[in-house]
């Protein structure tokens, strides 16, 4: 019977991570080699990467939550290797949601056919490699493009960004919103957004009155964990009144 945590599984992705935490080393090394040559001040250096290792916490508290959310469906090792090495929390999700809707099967279960989950990874897969792919042939050139755009006029250049990122935006909200003609339980995944929109308003609020800047840094897994317990009493609330 076909088990996503199998241990071929977890030794295939363990193979993998390794072999990129052995690049990174591999550079951290050569950079730190390198500024040593240079002459530069290694007290300052080492302070500058302990700060770092610092603030990479928050965005790994939300990779965790994208894994752990994940895993219900598809198991904790490909998971583990999507969020790891190239993906992203939004993008995963909702690729995996899709692709199972698909072939039939909900992420609400576990995926137990191995069609059904070999179709969701190659989905998950071969969609985000297309953004690295596309950075190499064009990317120069629409950064020039977006730089002229910029330069005859920054304020179109600035609302020209705006719209891009509110595209970006609008293409994920079409999962949020998918459901909500079916009757009030398709409305779930709005509020829920909602209540986490407005976490990351009280967050931004306490940043602003408390003039902590480090919750900005935490501001994205605090709403994402908000969000999900706030989930669990908002479907319950809903059920009673369908």
């Amino acid at each position: 019977m076909f088990n996503s945590n199998s241990g071929f599984m977890y030794g295939l992705t363990a193979a993998v991570i390794a072999f990129v935490i052995a690049q990174s080393v591999y550079f951290l090394y050569r950079a730190l080699k390198r500024a040593k040559e240079l002459g530069m001040d290694m007290g300052k250096i080492k302070k500058t990467m302990v700060s770092t290792a610092v603030f990479t916490i928050a965005p790994a508290v939300s990779i965790l939550l994208g894994v752990i959310a994940l895993s219900k469906s598809l198991g904790f090792p490909f998971p583990w290797l999507r969020l790891s090495v190239l993906g992203a929390l939004t993008y995963e999700t909702s690729a995996a949601a899709s692709a199972a809707s698909v072939m039939g099967a909900s992420l609400s279960n576990a995926i137990t056919d191995p069609q059904v989950f070999v179709t969701i990874a190659w989905v998950m897969t071969l969609g985000i490699i297309v953004s690295p792919v596309l950075v190499c042939l064009f990317g120069k050139k629409i950064e020039g493009g977006i730089n002229k755009i910029k330069d005859r006029d920054s304020k179109w250049g600035d609302i020209f960004m705006d719209g891009l990122f509110l595209g970006m935006i609008s293409a994920f909200l079409g999962v949020v919103f998918a459901d909500v003609s079916t009757g009030l339980a398709g409305w779930i995944p709005v509020f829920v957004m909602i209540a986490s929109a407005i976490i990351m308003l009280i967050c931004g609020a306490l940043k602003m009155v408390l003039k902590a800047k480090w919750i900005e840094d935490y501001a994205l897994p605090i709403s994402l964990l908000g969000g999900m317990a706030l989930s669990i009493p908002i479907t319950d609330f809903v059920n009673t009144l369908v």
